[in-house]
This record gives structure tokens, C-alpha cells and sequence, in this order.
């Protein structure tokens, strides 16, 4: 529902008024929400190349969570990578 109240007794110049004052509230409203997809947008262009989860250094992340079990497991593998 409209909150906006005009009624046939108006006069041509409140009912403008009643119109600009409607449309200078949408458009406060309408650059606020696109000021924050711009900021929000913004931030993850800074992630754009991919997951931003994902570890990009692989022998570390074993090291770190893997340990001792991708140390023996190396000692296993022939040059190709495969057992």
C-alpha cells in the first residue's frame, strides 16, 4: 500500500508536492541500497580469481595438517606421483 495520501480535492501543486516528496524518499532509498552493493561488490572483487577458501599452497597445507603421514607417504611414490 501507497503511503502516499492524495486526494481529489488537492490542488495540482500539493499534489506535485505529495509526488516529489514520495520520489525524493524512493531515491534516498534507491542510492543507499546501491551504494552498499557498490561497497559489497567492491570487497569481492578482491577475490575474484577463485575460491577464496582454498589453500593456493598445496605442500604446506599437507605439512601443516598431514604431517608425518604425507612425509611416509612420499617415501612410497615413484616419480610419476602415482604408487
Amino acid at each position: 500500500m501507497s503511503k502516499i495520501i492524495i486526494t481529489k480535492n488537492m490542488s495540482s501543486d500539493e499534489r506535485l508536492e505529495a509526488l516529489r516528496k514520495a520520489t525524493k524518499k524512493f531515491n534516498k532509498k534507491m542510492n543507499k541500497n546501491a551504494s552498499v552493493k557498490r561497497d559489497e561488490t567492491s570487497f569481492m572483487d578482491k577475490f575474484a580469481d577463485g575460491n577464496i577458501y582454498a589453500w593456493t599452497d598445496a605442500p604446506k597445507y599437507l605439512d601443516e595438517y598431514y604431517g608425518e603421514k604425507v612425509r611416509d607417504q612420499k617415501e612410497y611414490e615413484s616419480s610419476e606421483g602415482w604408487n
